[in-house]
């Protein structure tokens, strides 16, 4: 179906425009779209004032970690560098992808991804029975916090993976952490091949172990999303250059079966929409497609990558840096982080929310991000999303300059809700790192989430709606 072009630009600052109420309500039909297609939207510290649904401005952090509003404070659970509680070695680098579950009587374990490639400089330990690969330095760490927030226990939970991204959590209470790379064994020293989902158990990694989800294909992995009604386990790959990523859902031998059931295999199938070959042309919030699924030539992409692979006449359809895969309600969102004409990608955008509704098996573009010309503005390059307590949705911003955690209300609107504070870059060139693993502790009272570089985790605490 044609799509027209929009613009968002309004006033120089950033535009959010869709059915914004879907996501929060998990509505497979939609919800109100906002009133004008291009409705401006700003952050509290773009207009200077504070926002309705927001918290206010944020206030400079006298210690340079963390800016918040007024009424919120933080706590530093972790830090890279300094010594795991379980005596394992020192806090892995490159904090990424993380999730928190309940552990009982007011406790809560995080799991946290490190995506730590050949050249990084603090290491997941090897840890005999949770090494997958010893050369290879990524993996996942779990902290164990008590009712008052504070750290009891922190140790590796996987080790030997290589650029351990983001993932997701199962019905079971597991986590998905997912490996961003295709190398394979031989490459850059690895003794293995990588490109794939490990199962982790925050309570015990040991009965998890360092087992590779093989069925569930070999590709840059970036998030997963497990339909708890079905056991369908939906995949986002992660790949900024053509042929560009797919989208897949991996149809499992023994769905909902708990811990280890992910090794009986399955099926692996790819998304196509007919006569779209590229999500980036969409523009239209609102606008839905028929979805068909397509088996996988060759899951373990042996001689080619997944997406260079034949799918056959009515070929697949592809997208530009696909990230954060949640599920909502009845279906399953999932995020474009951009895409960029000057790349190979069909048309330009600065973000896009997806949602697959199984039952109807159509698509729709729910939201669409920017563009904007100022990076310190909402919109550029969402990533890791999460849904808050109160029904929104939070964003960890990835792009250039100032980054930020915001919160996008139902009806459209956008306000900041951290700041990274830590320069990490050199006189006179600043650099913040991106946030990422966004994620509440099962009360709602405490939203954790990591500052990339320097490789922090935070617990943030105040008057949450």
């Amino acid at each position: 179906m044609p799509v027209s072009r929009r613009s968002l630009l309004a006033a120089g600052g950033i535009a959010v425009s869709g059915a914004l109420g879907a996501l929060f309500a998990g509505q497979a039909g939609g919800a109100a779209r906002l009133d004008h297609p291009a409705h401006p939207i700003r952050s509290a510290r773009a207009t200077g004032a504070p926002r309705a649904n927001g918290y206010g401005p944020l206030l400079p952090d006298p210690h340079g970690l963390l800016d918040l509003p007024a009424g919120f404070s933080y706590r530093v659970l972790s830090r890279a560098g300094t010594p795991l509680r379980s005596g394992e070695g020192t806090v892995p680098a490159n904090c990424d992808g993380m999730a928190a579950f309940g552990a009982g009587s007011g406790r809560v374990r995080l799991v946290r991804n490190h995506e730590n490639r050949t050249t990084a400089a603090l290491r997941v330990p090897a840890v005999e029975g949770l090494t997958y690969d010893p050369q290879a330095l990524g993996g996942c760490t779990a902290l164990e916090l008590d009712p008052a927030g504070a750290v009891t226990g922190e140790r590796v939970a996987l080790a030997g993976t290589a650029v351990n991204c983001a993932g997701g959590r199962t019905p079971w209470n597991t986590w998905l952490s997912c490996e961003e790379t295709e190398d394979r064994a031989g490459t850059s020293g690895y003794t293995k091949d990588h490109g794939y989902v490990f199962e982790v158990d925050p309570a015990d990694p040991h009965r998890s172990g360092a087992v590779p989800l093989t069925a569930m294909g070999r590709f840059a992995h970036e998030a997963v999303a497990v339909d708890p009604y079905r056991g369908i386990v939906y995949e986002t790959e992660d790949a900024f250059v053509e042929p560009f990523g797919l989208f897949y859902r991996f149809l499992p031998a023994r769905p909902l079966g708990g811990l280890g059931s992910l090794r009986a295999g399955g099926a692996l199938e790819a998304l196509r929409v007919p006569g779209l070959a590229d999500l980036a042309v969409v523009d239209e919030p609102g606008a839905e497609f028929p979805a068909e699924w397509v088996p996988v030539p060759d899951p373990s992409a042996a001689g080619t990558a997944i997406r260079f692979q034949d799918f056959g006449p009515g070929g697949i359809t592809h997208a530009q840096k696909l990230e954060g895969c949640y599920w909502g309600g009845d279906g399953v969102h999932f995020v474009s982080s951009y895409a960029r004409s000057r790349d190979g990608a069909g048309a330009d955008h600065h973000g896009q929310v997806w949602f697959y509704d199984p039952l109807r098996a159509r698509l729709r573009l729910d939201v669409l991000f920017g563009p904007s010309a100022d990076v310190q503005l909402p919109g550029d390059s969402p990533d890791n999303i999460c849904l808050a307590p109160d029904g929104g949705l939070m964003v960890c911003e990835d792009g250039g300059g100032a980054q930020y955690v915001f919160g996008v209300t139902a009806g459209g609107e956008v306000y900041p809700v951290a700041r990274n504070a830590d320069d990490i870059g050199v006189p006179g060139t600043p650099e913040w790192g991106e946030f990422a693993g966004v994620t509440f502790s099962p009360d709602g009272r405490t939203m954790y989430v990591n500052a990339y570089a320097p490789g922090t985790t935070f617990a943030v605490t105040g008057p949450w709606h």
